[in-house]
């Protein structure tokens, strides 16, 4: 370090000085080092877990969503309660006694719940209901609802579409449903009638009491050519 002398007075004192090499450096600027750049965070996906109530489960012909509505469960809930009930080895009436008694649940639904519960542990096949076997057709036609019911009702007009059907109505509703004796192998046939406007209706054809699956998928067969007779008359026919 270089030294050099100054005048206080009469006597010199020497002064320290930094070499400029130096002094420039301490001058300088602090430059901060760059943190690291951050790499983005992987995030995990979400897993949604879907509610028992929105599960895609049908059995009985009835959603999970209409059971879990008219029972406060839906059919993922009914088959783990009814296994752990020991359900699998009991007879259909008993286990509707115990849905009915033990938990509640109306006259009808604990009938569909049992049958929904025999069908999903391969007690029953899948058309199969307490009376026997069933098959259902629907079918919706561009006409008013009393225009329907009379192709129906009126056994001149039905036999235009339905030649030769052996049927016996035991009970009729006007404009709403018919009770149907199928005097063929003694089954029953029950016709529901619902309007969905002015010149729109529908109806529900359930053809039970039948002997096994071959003949549900004939009936449906038979009933599916049927309605599109019907709904080829209508659309020619003057309106009755």
């Amino acid at each position: 370090m270089a030294t050099r002398k100054a005048v206080k007075g009469r006597k010199a004192v020497a002064v320290k000085t930094k070499p400029k090499a130096v002094a420039a450096k301490a001058k300088a600027p602090v430059r901060k080092a760059k943190a690291p750049a951050r790499k983005p965070v992987a995030r995990k996906a979400v897993s949604r877990k879907t509610s028992p109530g929105t599960q895609v489960l049908k059995l009985a012909g009835i959603g999970s969503d209409a059971v879990l509505k008219a029972t406060g469960k839906a059919w993922s809930d009914w088959l783990k309660i009814l296994d752990k009930a020991g359900a699998d080895g009991m007879r259909h009436k008993e286990i509707a006694e115990m849905v009915y008694g033990k938990f509640g649940v109306p006259g009808w639904w604990s009938q569909m719940v049992t049958v929904g519960y025999e069908q999903a542990r391969g007690l029953r096949a899948v058309h199969e209901k307490v009376s026997g076997f069933s098959a259902s057709v629907t079918k919706t036609f561009q006409a008013n609802m009393d225009r329907l019911y009379n192709a129906w009702h009126d056994p001149r007009l039905r036999e235009v579409w339905l030649p030769g059907a052996p049927m016996q109505v035991r009970r009729s509703t006007d404009g709403k449903s018919m009770r149907v004796t199928w005097t063929l192998g003694n089954s029953n046939v029950d016709v529901n009638f619902t309007s969905k406007g002015p010149e729109k209706s529908t109806v529900q054809v359930e053809h039970s009491k039948l002997s096994d699956a071959e003949a549900v998928a004939a009936q449906k067969a038979y009933w599916n050519a049927g309605l599109e007779r019907l709904g080829a008359w209508l659309g020619n026919a003057r309106p009755q």
